[in-house]
């Protein structure tokens, strides 16, 4: 140090140990001074290098705000006040063991600090800290804090003299004291952190530019960096930043050679230039609708976050490495993503439109073909409340400019909002309303459009060619130019211009969704395209709202799988049970139907809905295992008795295998499905000719069903059987897997294949309550499908693994293929799920507590049984309840 610095060491020194705020010191700690001006003084401040200190101090991640979000609180604020605390730092006393840590040393001896220092790396961390909590109940009110720099903002300067009042208090009640001559009261425009606010205004603060003005020519890279630093803290205020930084970044890259030449002269020298000439920025109103305008190029991505006119912001940057190669789609795409993630905190949860020069990018959300890149984009679009509207590139110069045009022809070309709004009026469709019906007719805008682009449409000229030599007995031309097809407007290969007309023709609510033939035909009264038959089954094939709620009405899919046939009797069991019975005067209202699969052999047994785990296990091992042995597995459907832990627990013990169906496919378990069918045939008989309870007719059908003959096996298993059963059973065997070639056969014929692949997105079936179906319900308007759902896993030949959400944990997750409907696109977002209380069976239960039938009201009652879980609750009819259970109704 020069002899003078030392004095103003020495001066330094001793007012701070006046001040009490260093002492003498014997630490083993010790740091180098310097001096430092400060800013509105000629005065130097000393200052400890504590770079040393800082590498190995634990960081106190508290966030500092962004200065954005602080200048986004004063939109409507007229009157300002400023207050910069004096000596801010020195105001926070440091933890007696970390005094000695703040050492630093002089021609004067070592000293340390009991307050804390300016250059400590916690400094700004723990002070901002303090402030948010001296004014944390003011904070997005009317103060707004930044470290030391407090600023107080008001509508009314009646609210202003209440809120400076309070603030003042503030700072007394915590003895933290300003400096007068930096404070500034009562003024309509300040200076705050290097910007200029006003009224709804913000602008670069001059006097902070000077330091880039000054700014010598860089001569290594460090110098580069620290100049775009300073600069890319206002870049929110210069159009095309990037794209005119690019040349110096370029220095900046690993294993760069560093050249400085006339480009990157330029470049300087133009960021400069604009930064002396910045624009004055309006402040975002949340109350009001954005508009981003976005762009891409070869050069980098841009765009203009507006509000009625005015901009807010720009924001550009320069493509990456690997996005060079994008097609033109992706990287118009990944302008529109840069500007919603930029900007997130103002457009998350707003309305906003994005204006983009690509056409294509307006149809994003009905793409059926979208690549992974896209599908990550378009899971991140989803997120905002926005809508893409596609405007010519002449245009759209504004973020022309920012990308790749200059900023002089910027001017000339802007266009208003409302001037936007016109554009688009004119590309609207018209509607004749009449009596039963309406009719699509093409306004003179459209039309003329149509006209112009006839004129780029190839097979339209050829027509015309054909036309002139009168081979074209169908076509004329009027007196504008226009082609038409008799009376149908010939429509060019425009794809936006044909996407239109479909959207008009289907997704109105003059056309409500309706199938192809018939909107065919009612386009066909106005317009013609070739093709355009298969333009619009296309269109409908990809329509999320009818994928939903349309029926089916072609042959069901999933060609037949048959079961590997066993390889000895009672090996192989099935297992399922028939319910809704009447109830006999022994307590039974169900059968539990055990089927042998070898054998066909069957055993009936009434049970009781409400049986536990623990009675069904006894009835299992009394009227089966003993019977006939431990079966090695066991075919079910998923129904609560066979997915109980306690039923799964008793397998174990025997280690029995259970095999459920494919979710809600009971064809899986056909065998049982078809004896259930057989037996509820013999007990209507039994009911009818002799008139006696289902219950005592159960042993005569079981004799019955078991001494009959067996088609799929062409034998009746009776006491020959039995006599030479190993021999029976392979021809048994033989004839079963002749059956089920014969089988798969005929149910083939009516049946389609159809197969997924993995990442495939499908639509599951749903329907209401079996058994309730009948009734009128308000679910009759439900969906028929939802999802859509990914498929993650290929499940045999006719099964999949489909990731459901967590709304659908109850749902077992593997389906069967004619459960499922292909979704040609992944919709914008799902339908909710939670209108429809889907079930396990992929059912979904009403809510009415009554039945409306042709003569009277049936009151209903859903019925939690004891020792049964939520998911085995059952509607119950009110007169059965009172008969069945007097008590619950005695009050």
């Amino acid at each position: 140090m020069a002899p003078t610095e030392h004095e103003e060491v020495k001066k330094n020194i001793d007012e701070l140990l006046a001040k009490g705020y260093i002492r003498p010191s014997s630490s083993p700690w010790a740091f180098p001074v310097l001096l430092v001006e400060k800013k509105d003084t000629d005065v130097k401040r000393m200052c400890v290098d504590y770079r040393a200190l800082n590498k190995v101090t634990i960081k106190n991640k508290y966030p500092l705000p962004r200065i954005d979000d602080l200048f986004d609180q004063l939109q409507g604020a007229c009157v300002f006040s400023k207050i910069d605390l004096r000596s801010g730092y020195h105001q926070l006393k440091i933890r007696p063991s970390d005094i000695p840590k703040t050492a630093f040393t002089t021609k004067y001896g070592l000293y340390e600090y009991t307050v804390m220092s300016f250059g400590l790396t916690n400094a700004p961390a723990y002070f901002m800290q303090l402030m948010n909590s001296v004014f944390m109940d003011y904070l997005h009110k009317f103060v707004v804090v930044f470290i030391d720099d407090i600023l107080i903002y008001s509508k009314t300067e009646a609210e202003h003299e209440e809120h400076l009042r309070l603030v003042l208090q503030r700072l007394r009640e915590h003895k933290l004291y300003a400096k007068f001559s930096k404070c500034e009261f009562w003024i309509d425009e300040v200076r705050f952190l290097g910007h200029v606010v006003s009224k709804g205004r913000i602008a670069v603060d001059p006097s902070k530019v000077s330091t880039v003005m000054n700014w010598k020519v860089p001569k290594i890279p460090k110098e580069v960096r620290g100049f775009l630093g300073l600069a890319g803290y206002y870049r929110r205020f210069i159009e095309n930043f990037s794209r005119i930084a690019k040349l110096m970044t370029s220095l900046l890259e690993k294993d760069a050679k560093f050249r400085w030449t006339n480009a990157q002269q330029a470049a300087f020298d133009e960021l400069k230039k604009r930064l002396s000439t910045a624009p004055v920025l309006t402040l975002p109103d949340q109350q009001k609708k954005f508009i981003v305008y976005c762009d891409a190029s070869k050069d980098g991505l841009g765009c203009v976050l507006m509000q009625e006119g005015k901009v807010i912001a720009y924001a550009s940057r320069q493509l990456r490495k690997h996005e060079v190669n994008f097609p033109t789609y992706d990287l118009e795409l990944a302008a529109v993503v840069h500007a919603l993630k930029i900007w997130r905190h103002y457009l998350f949860g707003q309305r906003c439109e994005i204006y983009t020069d690509h056409k294509s990018l307006k149809y994003i959300f009905t793409q059926n073909e979208l690549n992974m890149r896209q599908r990550r984009w378009l899971e991140l679009i989803k997120d905002y409340n926005m809508e893409i509207h596609y405007h010519p590139g002449k245009a759209n110069v504004v973020t022309d400019a920012l990308s790749r045009k200059s900023y002089a022809n910027m001017a000339l070309g802007f266009m208003m909002p409302h001037e936007l709004c016109k554009e688009f009026e004119r590309l609207s469709l018209g509607f004749l309303h009449h009596t039963t019906a309406a009719a699509f007719e093409a306004e003179p805008t459209l039309e003329q459009e149509i006209r112009e682009h006839q004129k780029d449409d190839e097979k339209l000229q050829e027509i015309r060619e054909l036309l002139k030599l009168g081979k074209a007995p169908h076509f004329r031309e009027d007196e504008q130019g226009t082609l038409w097809y008799k009376n149908r407007i010939c429509v060019p290969n425009v794809d936006r211009i044909r996407k239109l007309i479909l959207s008009e023709a289907h997704d109105t609510a003059y056309s409500i969704h309706p199938g192809s033939t018939k909107m065919y035909y009612d386009l066909k009264e106005r317009f013609w395209w070739y093709g355009m038959k298969r333009a619009v089954a296309e269109y409908l094939a990809i329509c999320d709202t009818c994928q939903r709620v349309k029926a089916e009405h072609q042959r069901p899919v999933g060609l037949l799988q048959p079961l590997k046939v066993p390889e000895w009797k009672w090996e192989e069991i099935t297992m399922d049970f028939i319910v809704g019975l009447p109830r006999t005067q022994k307590g039974y209202n169900s059968i539990w139907v055990v089927v042998d699969r070898l054998t066909k052999v069957a055993h009936f047994i009434p049970v009781n809905t409400t049986y536990l785990g623990a009675k069904l296990a006894e009835l299992y091992i009394s009227r089966i295992v003993c019977l006939h042995g431990v079966p090695k597995r066991i075919i079910s459907d998923r129904g609560s008795q066979f997915t109980s832990r306690f039923w799964e627990q008793l397998h174990d013990s025997l280690d029995t295998k259970l095999r459920f169906s494919t979710a809600y496919h009971p064809q899986t378990d056909g065998q049982t499905e078809r004896t259930n069918q057989k037996l509820e045939d013999m007990l209507r008989s039994c009911a009818i000719q002799y008139g006696t309870s289902w219950d005592k007719c159960l042993p005569y059908a079981e004799f019955s069903y078991n001494n009959s003959y067996q088609a799929s096996e062409k034998q009746v298993f009776g006491p020959d059987i039995i006599q030479d059963a190993e021999q029976q059973l392979r021809i048994v065997q033989e004839n079963l897997r002749v059956a089920q070639s014969r089988q798969r056969s005929y149910a083939d014929v009516r049946r389609r294949g159809l197969s997924f692949k993995v990442d495939d997105h499908v639509y599951l079936k749903v329907s209401p309550m079996r058994g309730i179906r009948r009734f009128n319900m308000k679910e009759k308007l439900a969906p028929r499908y939802i999802g859509p759902f990914k498929i993650l896993e290929k499940k045999g030949e006719v099964a999949y693994h489909l990731e459901l959400p967590p709304s659908l944990s109850g749902v077992h997750d593997v389906f069967h293929v004619s459960q499922m409907k292909k979704c040609l696109r992944v919709p914008e977002e799902q339908a909710p799920l939670e209108r429809l209380d889907v079930q396990e069976d992929l059912t979904y239960i009403g809510h009415p507590p009554e039945r409306n039938t042709i003569n009277k009201k049936i009151k209903m009652f859903l019925v939690q049984w004891s020792h049964h879980t939520d998911a085995e609750a059952t509607w119950e009819r009110e007169d059965e309840l009172k008969a069945a259970y007097p008590a619950l109704f005695a009050n």
